[in-house]
Order: C-alpha cells, then structure tokens, then sequence
C-alpha cells in the first residue's frame, strides 16, 4: 500500500505516537486533546492552528490508509490511537525518530538525538544512524538522506511517508567575468558605436589635411 499523507496528516499521526510514549496515561486522545497536541507551541515545526474539523479528516484519511482508528473503550468521549505497530512494528528507537521526523521535518542526527530523547534516550550519535539506516532499508524506504546545504556542516534526514522529496541540484556559480549588471551590454554597445564613430572622423579630419598641406608644397 502507498502511504502518502499530507502535512496535517503527518501532523496528526506525529502527535498520536509522541503522546502514546510520552503521557501513556492519557493515550488514546480525545479530539479535543489531538487538537491542542497538534497546535502546540514546543516541538512542532511548522506552527499549526488546527481546528476539529480540520483534525477529524486528517483521521479520516488516516484511517483509510489503515493508520488510525478509533480506540474502543468504555469512555463516552470517541477517542483516538494510531496503528503503526500493526502496519510497521517499529523498535522504540525507530519509533522515536519517526514521530520526530512527523513533527518537526527533516533533521540531522544530532537534532534527532537530542529532541527523540523524551520518547527514547540513544546512547550516542551512532545509535541514531544506525536507526537511520535500518529506516532507510525498510522495503519501501521510510527515511531518506538530503544532501548537505552550502553553509551546513551535517546533511539532514527526511521521513518518505509524504512521499519522496525532490531535490533540487544548487545552481551551478558563473565565473565572475562572466557577471554583467542589468543594462551594462547596452551600455558597451552605445560606447562601442561611438568611438567607431570617432575614430572615423578623426581619419576624416586626417584626410583634409593632408589635402590642405598639398595645396602649399
């Protein structure tokens, strides 16, 4: 099955697993508390101001790609869970760094690190790539590596469950003779045309008086 959620999708699903691991006494969540999970104001990249309407389609489409439901129980309020482990059976480590991706976009392993170690403390850096890497392995991948922005030290990691991301190659730099500000072609042009023309009657003026000169010897 293809997975391709949207971004309060992702939202949606990204705050279902943070709570289930990080306040399991109030997990599965009401809408009521789905929505406020997922307008936050800490651990959340981008900001969101979801309403309920806007919370129960993204469950709605979730449901249908067979990653939320509604939780049975005795409570008279409809509450709600999410299914990965009956879709993915993800290791808590895994788990982690997936929620992370969800809500907060794509991050280098340091970032992940530090920010997944509410739901999961990892050792060292190389835990996390190595969760990285079986993520990347899964067939189909659910993690994909970015390549490194000029400027930064570390490439980042992106989830793939919004389906791939597109790269874009960085312009490549034109070599500094080859830079013209705007206009400055036309400018050379006129200037060019206007010494041409000089230089014509300077040999103009050479001409008659040479001429003039004959007329004395």
């Amino acid at each position: 099955m293809t997975i391709v959620l949207s971004e309060v999708e992702a939202r949606v699903l990204g705050c279902l697993i943070e709570k289930e691991i990080t306040t399991p006494e109030y997990y599965p969540l009401s809408l009521n508390a789905l929505m406020h999970a997922c307008n936050q104001k800490s651990n959340r990249d981008p900001m969101m101001s979801l309403d309920e309407d806007a919370v129960r389609q993204a469950l709605r489409a979730l449901n249908d790609q067979m990653l939320a439901r509604s939780a049975s129980g005795d409570s008279r309020v409809a509450k709600y869970e999410h299914r990965l482990a009956d879709i993915f059976n993800f290791t808590r480590p895994e788990a982690a760094i997936i929620c992370e991706l969800l809500l907060r976009g794509p991050q280098t392993p340091g970032e992940l690190r530090s920010r997944a170690e509410r739901m999961h403390p990892f050792e060292d850096l190389s835990v996390v790539q190595s969760t990285l890497k079986h993520l990347m392995e899964r067939e189909p991948p659910l993690v994909k590596l970015l390549p490194r922005q000029t400027g930064n030290k570390e490439a980042r990691y992106t989830h793939l469950l919004s389906g791939d991301v597109e790269v874009r190659e960085p312009a490549p730099e034109k070599e500094a003779v080859a830079y013209k500000p705007a206009g400055q072609n036309e400018r050379v042009a006129q200037l060019e045309t206007e010494i041409a023309g000089l230089q014509n009657e300077i040999a103009d003026l050479k001409r008659q008086f040479a001429e003039f000169r004959k007329q004395f010897e």
